[in-house]
């Protein structure tokens, strides 16, 4: 069998900015909601199985209190924020496997059902369903794999390597000297892709870094600058990587078979109704019966 993972707060964005506004029958805003249960049933029309979707409940998580400028949900539009709880609801409704974040991250949620479901032997493959660049250190070989959806791109161990220059366990090293602005922290200064490619292509880690920089691989240009730049923000450069390294002990399922899909529930039907999705309860009781 193969296993999918969806990013549910990557898909809501997506969907959120790419529909025309609408909205249910109490007038709450509902398009991004239905965009998503719409192309979650896409899945299963095409043969899914076993699937589960992480959604970020709130933005802030408890890498907040690690670092003040970690992302918030400031600036978010309230139409698309108000969104979550219930396309959470919706999804469990439709009976898929629903893990909404609230102290981790749905990013970390991913991380740790791919995870999991790679200790199955009976699991074929696992696809982390978005294209968001953190997720890659949790790809593994061909196994384990990310797939921009909206793209139609598979990214293995090798794909990884070739987007950035490191394997995927090089990824949080590698951020946390380059920085994330979609997460908020800023990396270390001097520091660009190129540079932290070259170095973390010979040395996997912030701690296998030379400390002195006549020591470093000849390939790596701007050796003097580079490590200086590093050292002498080195309690910074650690904390960055805490922050982009997804964490692995998030509880999510027992056994990869209760991420099969069974069909709706019978509230299903009222979600429909009041989103004006009769053809959501459709496409979903057809593929059950």
């Amino acid at each position: 069998m193969d296993v999918y993972l969806i990013d549910g707060t990557y898909e809501l964005f997506r969907h959120f900015y790419a529909l025309p506004s609408a909205h249910d029958v109490n007038g709450q805003e509902i398009a991004a909601t239905r965009g998503v249960l719409a192309s979650v049933l896409s899945m299963i029309e095409r043969g899914t199985t076993h699937l589960g979707v992480a959604t970020d409940h709130v933005v802030e998580s408890f890498r907040n209190d690690l670092y003040p400028g970690y992302k918030t949900s400031e600036g978010v539009a309230p139409e698309l924020l108000s969104q979550f709880p219930i396309l959470e609801e919706a999804l469990e409704a439709m009976g898929v496997v629903v893990w909404p974040m609230v102290y981790f991250e749905a990013d970390d949620a991913l991380a740790s059902a791919a995870a999991k479901a790679a200790q199955d032997e009976n699991v074929n493959q696992i696809f982390i369903c978005t294209p968001d660049k953190d997720l890659s250190q949790s790809v593994v070989g061909t196994r384990v794999v990310q797939l921009d959806r909206r793209k139609n791109i598979v990214r293995d161990e090798a794909g990884v390597i070739t987007k950035f220059g490191i394997k995927p366990k090089s990824i949080p090293d590698y951020l946390a000297v380059v920085g994330d602005s979609a997460d908020g922290f800023p990396g270390v200064p001097g520091w660009g892709a190129k540079a932290a490619a070259s170095t973390f292509s010979q040395y996997p880690h912030l701690e296998d870094i030379p400390k002195h920089w006549q020591e470093w691989h000849p390939s790596i240009g701007r050796a003097r600058a580079l490590s200086e730049s590093l050292f002498s923000s080195w309690d910074d450069a650690v904390l960055f990587r805490t922050l982009a390294t997804l964490r692995l002990d998030v509880p999510v399922f027992e056994t990869v078979e209760d991420l099969r899909w069974t069909g709706p529930r019978p509230n299903f039907k009222e979600y429909c109704q009041r989103m004006k999705a009769p053809e959501l309860l459709r496409r979903a009781s057809y593929q059950r019966s």
